[in-house]
């Protein structure tokens, strides 16, 4: 079950959110980012929380700004790290531990927001670019008329019911982020994605200093087909991560500063095309 509650966020707007309380509560909290057009009521969103509720998380998701009942406009990732912080703080008063997911815009998002907060315990993207670049291709034509042409913000309200800034700024690439994140990072994405290509998890992986890429074979796009084992899995490791860390800085020793690792195909559990560790302790 969820309840629906309200959130403000640090530059004033008002966010629809919903909060999924745990049977058996493990301690951690998960805050779920839906991506552009997207919802807290999607059912692939839905099938997430439910399932990381059912592992003994307390989940938080929301309606990002401009979309849906929350205010504000869509800046496509950008000001939606004050959204990301409202459901992080709201998540922290019942869970010592927090780890941040989002998809697609709002794997930007969490990105945008981690890079400033060395308290998150985890992050997750899922579908995210790592770059400004996108493959052309009719879907990413849709996007572009929808969020830079008038007609097709006026058509977003309209239709889709996402209220679209008309300002841009240029703000840093997901890579440069995740330079920047120092608590663990999964990056989870489908091997089927045909917005961002694969190739860009790899270079998003790459660039954090402590990460895991999750390749998920026939995945789409965001939370799709295929993403809640994967989300879980990789909440899983994030987690596990933070505990790590915290355990050696208690103690006073040191994590290595590098490793790699290509999981066994026989390996039991989930099978992913690839699952890496990179720059960070297996």
């Amino acid at each position: 079950m969820s309840e629906l509650v309200w959130l403000e966020t640090s530059d004033g707007v008002a966010l629809a959110a919903r909060r999924w309380e745990p049977a058996a509560p493990s301690g951690a909290a998960v805050v779920l980012a839906h991506g552009f057009t997207g919802s807290k009521d999607d059912p692939g969103l839905v099938a997430v929380a439910e399932a990381l509720r059912a592992a003994g998380h307390l989940v938080v998701a929301y309606d990002a700004r401009g979309h849906r009942a929350s205010g504000g406009t869509c800046t496509l990732g950008d000001r939606e790290r004050h959204d990301v912080a409202a459901a992080v703080a709201l998540a922290r008063r019942d869970a010592d531990r927090v780890v941040a997911v989002g998809a697609s815009m709002g794997a930007i998002a969490v990105l945008r927001r981690a890079a400033d907060d060395p308290d998150l315990d985890g992050v997750v993207s899922v579908s995210s670019p790592a770059r400004w670049r996108y493959p052309r291709n009719p879907r990413t034509a849709l996007a572009w008329g929808l969020t830079r042409t008038r007609l097709g913000r006026l058509a977003a309200r309209r239709v889709l019911h996402v209220r679209v800034s008309g300002r841009w700024e240029d703000p840093e690439p997901p890579a440069a982020l995740a330079a920047r994140i120092r608590a663990p990072l999964a990056v989870v994405h489908g091997t089927a994605d045909r917005f961002v290509p694969p190739v860009e998890a790899e270079i998003l992986a790459a660039a954090a200093p402590r990460a895991r890429l999750l390749l998920v074979p026939g995945m789409g796009h965001a939370f799709g087909r295929g993403a809640g084992p994967a989300v879980l899995e990789a909440v899983g490791w994030a987690l596990a991560q933070a505990g790590t860390a915290a355990a050696a800085s208690a103690s006073g020793s040191s994590t290595p500063a590098s490793s790699h690792h290509q999981a066994s195909p026989t390996s039991p559990g989930p099978v992913w095309a690839t699952i890496t560790e990179l720059n960070g302790p297996t």
